[in-house]
C-alpha cells in the first residue's frame, strides 16, 4: 500500500479498506427524432432470439436539426422479470472506435441474476462505429500506426505522416469527421434514452467509455441514474495527456516488474537484484538497436522492444517474454517452445490480455478496414483543442520526454495527426455538475493507470471509488469474474446506493495457473490493444 498511500489520500481513497474480499449547452435531439419508435428485430439467426436489433437517426450535427442525419445501431436484451425491472442500461466497451453492440450478449453471460434481472441491457455502436455510418479515411495499415518512437533523422517523415493522414481524413470525410465526438455521443445517449420511453438511463462504461459516461453526467444530469465508470480516464488530460500517461505510469511498472523478476532469479536467470534485471533488458535493447533480434520470423529493433511496454504491468507475463528475447538474441533454443506463439504474440501487440473478442453481432457489411482508427482520431483530435499545431513542440517534447520516461515517453509525446487536424466544433466539457456515480479501478492497469483512475474519481464530485489493491488488467466489473470489486458494483447496481465512502480491496491468490497465464481471458470486448483504451 506505500505506492498507493499518496494518490489515495489527494482522492480520499483511504475512508474504507475491505480485506482480501459543458462549454455549450446539450443541445438534445429535436423533436422529430424523439418520436422515432425502433423496429425490432432478431438480430441474428445465429444469436439469441432475445437479443434484437433496431436502427434510428439522429442529426449528424445538433446545431442544424434539420440537416444531414446518420444511422445508430441499437440492440437490446430485455429484463426476463418485469416485476423486478428497474429501468434499461446502456453500455460502451471503450475506443475510442469500440463497437458496442454485442455488449448485451456478454453482460448477460456475465451479470448475476438479481442484478441482470433489474434492467434492459442496451448495447450501440457509437456514431461513425461499425454499423452505425461508418466513417473512414482511406487509411492503409501503416498509416493507421500513431505511436511511433522519436528519433532525429525519423522525425520529418513523421511529420510527413501525420499530415498525410489528415489530410486524407479532410478530403474523404471531412464533412462529417468534426461531428464524431463525445459530446455528440452523449447526445446520441440521451436521444436513445427518449426513443425508448425512459426518464433516466443507467450505464456501464470501460476505459474510453468512463469519459463517455462522465460527459453524459454533465450534459444531462437530472437524467442520471446508475453509473458505473470502470478503468477511468481523467477528464483533466484529454486527449494528449492520456497518451502520454502512458509512458509516466510504465515507469513505476517496470520498477516492480524488476523486482518481481529479480526475486525469480533462479527460475528466470534475469538478474537478482532489480538492477541487474533492469541492466539486462536494456542491454537486450541497446543490442536490438545496433542488429535487430531474429525472433520467430520477425527481426525485432529496441524500438520493437520497448514498444511492449504494457507488458510490465503483468510481471509473470512479462518476464518469459524477456527470457525468450534473451535467449533468441544468444541464439540459444527457446526455454519453453509451447509459449513461444503467445510471446510472438505478445512482443508484437504489446498487449498481455491479447485482442478483443470480434462482436458477434450478426450485422453486415463489415465497416472499412480503418474504422477504428478513424473514430479515434476523430475523437481524440476533435474533443479538445489543447493539441500543439507546431511540429518543432512535438519534436522537443519527444526528445525530452524520451529521456524522462526511456521505455515509452518518445512514442506518446510524437507528432500526431492532431496538429494537422481540423479545429474542433465546440469545447471540451467541464466537470462541475456533482455526479452520483461509482468508479472502479485496478491498480495495475496498462491503458487507464492508476493515476488516470484517480483523476477521473476527483474530477466527478460526489462519486465513490472502488479501487483493487494489487489488481492487474485493463477492465475489472464482469471482466475479472474474481474480482473483490464485483460485490460492491453489483449492491449498487442493485440498490442505487452508493458506497457510504471509498473502497479498497484486494483479491485473492489466483491459481498458479491462472497467474502465470500469457493469455488471460476475458468476457468482455474491452480493447486490449496498446494504442486504445
Amino acid at each position: 500500500m506505500k505506492r498507493l498511500a499518496p494518490l489515495l489520500a489527494t482522492a480520499g481513497l483511504m475512508a474504507t479498506t475491505v480485506p482480501l474480499l459543458a462549454a455549450t449547452q446539450a443541445s438534445a435531439a429535436p423533436a422529430e427524432y424523439l418520436k422515432q419508435k425502433p423496429s425490432w428485430q432478431r438480430c441474428s439467426p445465429d444469436l439469441p432470439a432475445s437479443y434484437e436489433c433496431a436502427t434510428i437517426k439522429v442529426p449528424l450535427d445538433y446545431r442544424r436539426p434539420t440537416g444531414p442525419t446518420i444511422d445508430l445501431a441499437l440492440s437490446r436484451m430485455k429484463s426476463e422479470n418485469p416485476a423486478k425491472r428497474h429501468g434499461v442500461m446502456l453500455s460502451n466497451p471503450g475506443g475510442p472506435g469500440g463497437s458496442g453492440l454485442d455488449m448485451p450478449l456478454m453482460m448477460n453471460e456475465a451479470m448475476p441474476k438479481d442484478v441482470r434481472d433489474q434492467y434492459d441491457l442496451i448495447g450501440f455502436d457509437p456514431r461513425g462505429v461499425g454499423a452505425s455510418s461508418p466513417v473512414s479515411c482511406g487509411l492503409t495499415e501503416e498509416e493507421q500506426n500513431f505511436l511511433r518512437p522519436y528519433r532525429p533523422e525519423s522525425f520529418p517523415s513523421d511529420v510527413d505522416w501525420a499530415r498525410t493522414v489528415a489530410d486524407k481524413c479532410q478530403e474523404k470525410a471531412g464533412a462529417v469527421l468534426p461531428h464524431i465526438t463525445t459530446r455528440n455521443t452523449a447526445r446520441d445517449m440521451d436521444a436513445i434514452r427518449t426513443v425508448l420511453g425512459e426518464r433516466k438511463i443507467s450505464y456501464v462504461g470501460y476505459s474510453y467509455g468512463t469519459y463517455l459516461g462522465s460527459v453524459y453526467t454533465q450534459m444531462f444530469p437530472d437524467r442520471t441514474d446508475r453509473f458505473v465508470l470502470d478503468s477511468g480516464v481523467d477528464p483533466q488530460r484529454i486527449w494528449r495527456g492520456m497518451l502520454q500517461i502512458w509512458a509516466s505510469e510504465a515507469e513505476p511498472a517496470f520498477t516492480r516488474w524488476t523486482g518481481w523478476a529479480a526475486e525469480r532469479s533462479g527460475e528466470y536467470r534475469l538478474g537478482d537484484t532489480p538492477k541487474a534485471v533492469s541492466d539486462t533488458f536494456w542491454g537486450l535493447v541497446a543490442r536490438a538497436d545496433r542488429e535487430p533480434i531474429e525472433f520467430e520470423g520477425l527481426k525485432l529493433t529496441g524500438d520493437d522492444i520497448r514498444g511492449a511496454r504494457a507488458l510490465f504491468f503483468y510481471p509473470a507475463q512479462a518476464t518469459p517474454v524477456v527470457v525468450a528475447l534473451k535467449a533468441a538474441a544468444e541464439g540459444t533454443p527457446q526455454p519453453d517452445p509451447s509459449s513461444v506463439a503467445d510471446v510472438k504474440r505478445l512482443i508484437t501487440t504489446g498487449s498481455a490480455a491479447g485482442p478483443a473478442p470480434k462482436p458477434a453481432t450478426g450485422r453486415t457489411p463489415e465497416p472499412p478496414a480503418d474504422n477504428g482508427t478513424a473514430v479515434f482520431l476523430s475523437v481524440v483530435c476533435g474533443d479538445t483543442g489543447n493539441w500543439p499545431r507546431y511540429t518543432e513542440q512535438y519534436e522537443r517534447d519527444a526528445a525530452k520526454d524520451k529521456a524522462r520516461y526511456p521505455l515509452y515517453g518518445d512514442f506518446v509525446s510524437n507528432v500526431m495527426p492532431c496538429a494537422f487536424w481540423q479545429r474542433p466544433v465546440e469545447a471540451a466539457t467541464p466537470m462541475r455538475t456533482k455526479a452520483n456515480v461509482l468508479t472502479v479501478q485496478n491498480e495495475w492497469d496498462s491503458q487507464t493507470p492508476l493515476a488516470s483512475g484517480v483523476g477521473l474519481h476527483r474530477a466527478l464530485k460526489g462519486s465513490r471509488m472502488v479501487l483493487v489493491a494489487g489488481g492487474e488488467g485493463h477492465g475489472v466489473y464482469l471482466a475479472d469474474p474474481n474480482s473483490c470489486a464485483n460485490a460492491p458494483v453489483n449492491d449498487y447496481l442493485t440498490t442505487g446506493r452508493l458506497p457510504a465512502g471509498n473502497v479498497t480491496c484486494q483479491n485473492p491468490p489466483a491459481a498458479p495457473q491462472q497467474r502465470e497465464s500469457l493469455t488471460p481471458q476475458k468476457p468482455l470486448p474491452i480493447p486490449a490493444g496498446p494504442g486504445r483504451f
